[in-house]
């Protein structure tokens, strides 16, 4: 087959058309200018020489990085803070879906109140809805109270400055994300595909198991990361509820930062923060959608 001519290669050629980098050249340079040039400045930070008298030096060395890998109380809180993003995105992942479920198949007014109720934890300062939750697990608090007046439980169950007491609160404050995530991803599942399987013989479970779930799995993945992004970051609620002794690692870089003003080490845990939360967003994302290709392949 001949070759197109020159001048019509030239002709059909699709030109650069720079509006849509000028339109968004704005918003680039915001986010350039608020959130990769900070994390790059903390990276540089945390290759930092440090010395207890005279602070941050001139300089660049491993060693920031060294004492974090090789320490084994920053393994622990870096174990404690995987664990604990992990249970309470389990968590979320286990409530938020039938909540989502039943919100989607609410009717109006129905609908609008309870998607308010449900959004309500976030219209409400981390560091009041925080403390309420501290008032509630409080030795005399309502939930210890209540327990014992029914006879429940024969004392006060220790709920604060516990890892069971930050996981609760944090599941409480990120539930919502995990339920606008499924209740979107609802939003485009047809209705007709689940009444036929309905029709064809297949009890309610099987296609919720079959139909439903597959569907709305984008959405579950999507909340499952955002959840556990910011419970791996949160710093007030494990601040406030988990006390001083049940460190994380956001709390951990705090410390550095404010109490032995060792900015450079405090860099490099919350650098190592941000690459490990990546690693396991990437590498989660990565197997479920291998997983889920080669169940719709077979």
């Amino acid at each position: 087959m001949a070759s197109a001519h020159p001048v019509v290669a030239v002709l059909i050629r699709p030109r650069f058309n720079p509006v849509p980098l000028l339109l968004s050249a704005p918003a680039l340079l915001l986010f350039m200018g608020l959130l990769l040039l900070p994390l790059a400045l903390t990276a540089v930070l945390s290759f930092s020489v440090y010395d207890s008298q005279l602070g941050v030096g001139e300089g660049h060395t491993f060693a920031n990085y060294m004492a974090v890998l090789t320490d084994d109380y920053y393994h622990e809180i870096f174990t404690r803070t995987l664990l604990m993003s992990l249970t309470v995105t389990v968590l979320s992942v286990v409530l938020g879906v039938p909540e989502a479920i039943i919100l989607s198949r609410m009717r109006s007014p129905w609908r609008a109140i309870f998607l308010v109720i449900i959004l309500a934890p976030l219209l409400i300062s981390v560091v009041v809805r925080t403390l309420g939750w501290a008032i509630l697990m409080g030795n005399e608090g309502l939930i210890n109270t209540g327990l014992l007046n029914l006879g429940l439980i024969p004392s006060p169950m220790k709920l604060l400055y516990t890892m069971t007491g930050v996981t609760i609160a944090l599941t409480h404050v990120l539930i919502p994300f995990m339920i606008i995530s499924i209740w979107a991803s609802l939003q485009k599942l047809d209705d007709s595909v689940e009444n036929a399987g309905l029709s064809l013989g297949a009890s309610r479970a099987t296609v919720l198991r079959r139909v439903v779930l597959p569907q709305i799995m984008p959405g579950i993945l999507s909340g499952g990361i955002i959840v556990f992004a910011l419970s791996a970051s949160a710093f007030a609620t494990p601040a406030i509820l988990g006390g001083r002794r049940l460190k994380v690692v956001a709390t951990a870089a705090y410390d550095e930062f404010t109490a032995t003003l060792n900015w450079p080490l405090g860099a490099a845990i919350a650098v190592l923060l941000l690459a490990g939360m990546l690693a396991v967003i990437l590498g989660s994302n990565r197997i479920i959608e291998r997983r889920y290709a080669q169940v719709f392949e077979s």
